[in-house]
């Protein structure tokens, strides 16, 4: 049987549900630019893959996903720490990104997206014209 040995956690616990009930919890995110691709990593360990939302509006993305409480109805709670619910984050994407190719996987509680830097935002050589021969000007 599992016991509990902190008299003071359940009064925490309860009171973060009450206080945080209201507004929807964050989740963890990383984020990295990797060559052509800007890559972000969520934490939603315990997710259906089914319940994450993706949309992107005005170069806004929104990400949404729940979590459900695991245990069968009519089951007695021992202990209920991770929390459940709706998870959300918002990320304003630059211009810089293509945001009409956005891929996103789901895998081992980690939701992965790779957001594709634009053509128009990549370097590329200019061709400079003129006098005796031709020159290339890195840009």
């Amino acid at each position: 049987m599992l016991m509990r040995t902190d008299p003071f956690r359940e009064l925490d616990r309860l009171a973060q549900q009450v206080f945080d009930s209201a507004r929807p919890a964050a989740m963890a995110m990383d984020a990295y630019r990797s060559g052509d691709d800007f890559v972000v990593h969520f934490d939603l360990p315990g997710v259906d893959p089914e319940s994450i939302e993706l949309d992107v509006e005005r170069n806004v993305l929104n990400v949404r996903a729940e979590r459900t409480w695991p245990a069968p109805e009519g089951a007695e709670t021992i202990a209920a720490e991770r929390p459940t619910g709706t998870f959300t984050r918002q990320l304003f994407l630059g211009d810089t990104l293509d945001t009409e190719r956005i891929d996103a996987s789901y895998d081992a509680g980690v939701l992965t997206l790779r957001i594709p830097v634009a053509e128009q935002a990549k370097p590329r050589r200019i061709r400079i014209s003129g006098g005796s021969s031709p020159k290339q000007l890195s840009g």
